[in-house]
């Protein structure tokens, strides 16, 4: 059995997918961030398996995962000292505590 680009897309709209539900369903303010973490590791798997099966030479599809990367590690970060500076005041980690930002 070969492995093709259907595989590779599956596994990353999988991981998308479950970041969405996540996202959507999880009450917890850590557990929403690191949904949406899986949600942008889906994103990358998309791009690499672009750049590799249709980019050929260009490696436009890396460098745009790399950036991504980059910038969730920075959103990743900002989010979770926003959630701290929160957590200090209401004293909980559930979302809905949070609805007057």
């Amino acid at each position: 059995m070969e492995i093709t680009i259907y595989h590779y897309l599956s596994i990353g709209l999988f991981m998308f997918l479950a970041g969405l539900i996540g996202t959507i369903l999880v009450k917890n303010v850590i557990k929403v961030l690191i949904s949406i973490e899986i949600m942008l590791l889906g994103v990358n798997i998309n791009f690499v398996t672009f750049a590799t099966f249709c980019d050929g030479i260009k490696f436009d599809g890396y460098i745009f995962t790399l950036f991504y990367t980059g910038i969730g590690a920075v959103e990743l970060a900002i989010a979770l000292y926003l959630f701290y500076l929160m957590f200090q005041k209401k004293k909980s980690d559930n979302i809905e505590k949070y609805g007057d930002l």
